[in-house]
Order: structure tokens, then sequence, then C-alpha cells
């Protein structure tokens, strides 16, 4: 199962495969609670040109607002963030078509899921409302055939506005598939469980908690690509920590913020993504700044920040950086679309390339082999 893991190229909204094909499919969560979405939306995307091209859309799903795409591209995973009745819906998928065909879908006993990944025995739900993670298992035709474990965060933290409770906010296999991590905005704390996929029930055992600064809020956390460093964006502060990490445990390094000293408005961090080759980090911004902050990665892990520039729409939630690293796309859950940026690849900046997608509110974006 350890080696299993490191396989898996496209679980979570912008994971990145080393693949060099030109064609991906685009897999693009949203929330039809607006009435602007019909459901799950898939596109054909050229990396080389960022040309796009509509080729299905999944309806009849409840705000499917992040997604997550089986090991071998066969499967969908998506959450219905929809309070007490929020749900986890399994699809098969055909990645030549870029169509989905549902399976089945079950109760997250765990309120307005915010975020999903699986691999080849479980299905992991991370539920912001319920401030719990629910993990499910499936069969090899990839039905959810139930939840085997649900665990129950308590406690809260210093900003009772938001934080009178625990809300977990993502789940994450660490880089050697050992270990599962968790944030939760509300009680400040990365939480790092042992994880047993083959076990029915104690799939999740307790290993280690790691607390952040009172009222910033963790969001998101990637890791470098050699698995020594792990970057956390606080939602509420706008700040990044930098960690090194190894089995199973986070030591701090730097605390940097992705907005400027004369920064005054409402902040609202929300995703957080390297390149494919490591060389640079990005963070969007919502709240009334709606940027992205661009930081070079250093050789010791540390990052130095390079430029914050507008990403041209409002609400940015989710972007995800295309398999080659050629295109930055952002995700703008109030404007409606979503926009292309081109990466220079030498510096990191991004350029407009002009090109949207009009999709009613986006909030993940997943790209996926054509084959």
């Amino acid at each position: 199962m350890k080696n299993s893991l490191y396989l898996l190229p496209f679980l979570f909204c912008s994971l990145h495969s080393k693949a060099q094909q030109n064609e991906y499919n685009l897999i693009i969560g949203t929330y039809t609670n607006t009435g602007k979405s019909e459901g799950i939306y898939v596109y054909d995307f050229d990396t080389k040109t960022a040309a796009f091209r509509a080729k299905s859309i999944t309806k009849n799903v409840t705000n499917p607002s992040y997604l997550a795409v089986s090991k071998g591209n066969n499967f969908v995973y998506a959450v219905s963030e929809d309070g007490a009745n929020s749900m986890v819906s399994a699809f098969s998928f055909d990645p030549v078509k870029g169509s989905m065909e549902p399976l089945n879908k079950l109760a997250t006993k765990g309120e307005d899921p915010c975020f999903i990944i699986a691999d080849e025995q479980n299905v992991l739900t991370a539920n912001y409302s319920g401030g719990s993670i629910s993990v499910f298992g499936h069969d090899a035709a990839g039905t959810l055939t139930g939840i085997k474990q649900i665990v129950q965060n308590s406690g809260g933290s210093v900003d009772k506005s938001r934080q009178e409770g625990p809300h977990v906010h993502q789940v994450l296999f660490s880089p050697d598939g050992k270990y599962l991590i968790s944030n939760d905005l509300g009680t400040d704390k990365i939480n790092v469980y042992k994880y047993q996929p083959s076990e029915s029930s104690n799939v999740l055992v307790a290993h280690d908690s790691v607390s952040v600064k009172p009222g910033s809020g963790p969001r998101h956390i990637t890791f470098s690509k050699d698995g020594k460093f792990a970057y956390l964006l606080t939602e509420m502060a706008g700040i990044v920590n930098a960690y090194s990490y190894k089995d199973g445990k986070f030591t701090l390094l730097q605390e940097i913020a992705i907005f400027g000293k004369d920064f005054k408005g409402d902040t609202g961090a929300a995703d957080i993504h390297l390149t494919p080759d490591g060389k640079f980090l990005y963070a969007t911004n919502r709240g009334t700044a709606n940027t992205i902050t661009r930081f070079a990665v250093q050789a010791d892990g540390k990052l130095a920040k390079r430029t914050e520039v507008p990403t041209l729409g409002k609400g940015p939630r989710n972007f995800a950086i295309d398999p080659t690293g050629n295109y930055l796309l952002v995700a703008h859950q109030y404007t409606n679309d979503v926009v292309i940026f081109k990466i220079n690849k030498e510096t990191g900046a991004l350029t407009d390339t002009g090109k949207r997608i009009e999709v009613g509110a986006p909030v993940c974006l997943v790209f996926a082999p054509t084959k």
C-alpha cells in the first residue's frame, strides 16, 4: 500500500502528473445552489495552447464542490455540500469521452464536506461544519461500501465568530502514505493520524497534533516533491507556514504573509500549490483582495515572496496548475469563470492568456488523463 500511494497522481483538486501528454481532462466541481451551475463539468484541455472544449456535464448532483479521481482514472468521487443532508457520491468515469455515470451515494454523517481524497481502498472527506472526518470503503467497481470510521474533533479557538467549534478543512495523505494529515480551521491545529487503509474500523489512529497561532485558521497544506517540506496556508491570517517534515512530524521553519504590509482589507486565503518542478509556490487570497501571491522556494525550504497580482475575477477559490506546468487556472466562485494564466517557468511570473472558461460557481479544478 505504501508504494501504491506514491503513485496517486490525481486524488485532489490540483495534484499534478508527470505524464508528458498534451491533452487532459479538466474536471470542475461547482456550487449548484447558485442557480448558475448544473453539476460537474468536464472539458478537454490542451497544455500546449490552453485551448479547451466542453465534453460533458453530470447533472443532479447537489453542490459537488470538491472532487477526487481514482488512481486508475476510472472513478470520480464528489462531495455534496448540503448541511445535514451532505453526501459523497461515486461515479464511473470514461476518460476518453469525459463522461460520468452514477454508481451510488452515501451520507457523510458530518455536515458540509469540503475536501475529498481517495486511494485503492478508501474515500475520505473533511466535514467542515461537522468538524469531523468520514472514512468510506469502496469495492473494485468503485462503489462506496459504507462508513468505516468517523473521527470527531472537539474544541475551538479565539475567534468565537468563526472558531466556536472544530471545522475540518482538508484531509491529505502524507508523501510516504503512512499518515493522514488534517487541518482544522476551528481549533487552529494540524492533526496527524497513522493511516491503516486495510482496517475495517480503526483506519485512522491519532499520532500527533501541531498548533498554529491562535486565530490563524489552517486551511490547506501541500508537500514538496521530495516530501521534506510542507506549506500550510492559514485562511484567517493569510500566512503561509513553512515546515520541515519527517515521519509524521512537522517543525516550523518560517511564517510569511501572502499580502503586503499595507493591506487592510478582509483576508480569505483559499488555496496553495507548488509548480510541478517545485521551484515556485502560489497562494490565493479571496476577501477583498482577489489576488494570487507567488513565492520562490529556497534550497532550505523557506519561501521568498516575489509578487502579488490580481486573479482577474472575484472569489478565487481553488486553482490548479496543469500537469506540464505551463498554465495556472483560477476558479472564481463569484464571477462564474476560470481564468487561465501562462506560467513563465524560469521566473514563475503569471501572464493572462485572455482565455476564460465560463462556468457557474466553480470551486474545484482537477486534471486527469484522457485515456
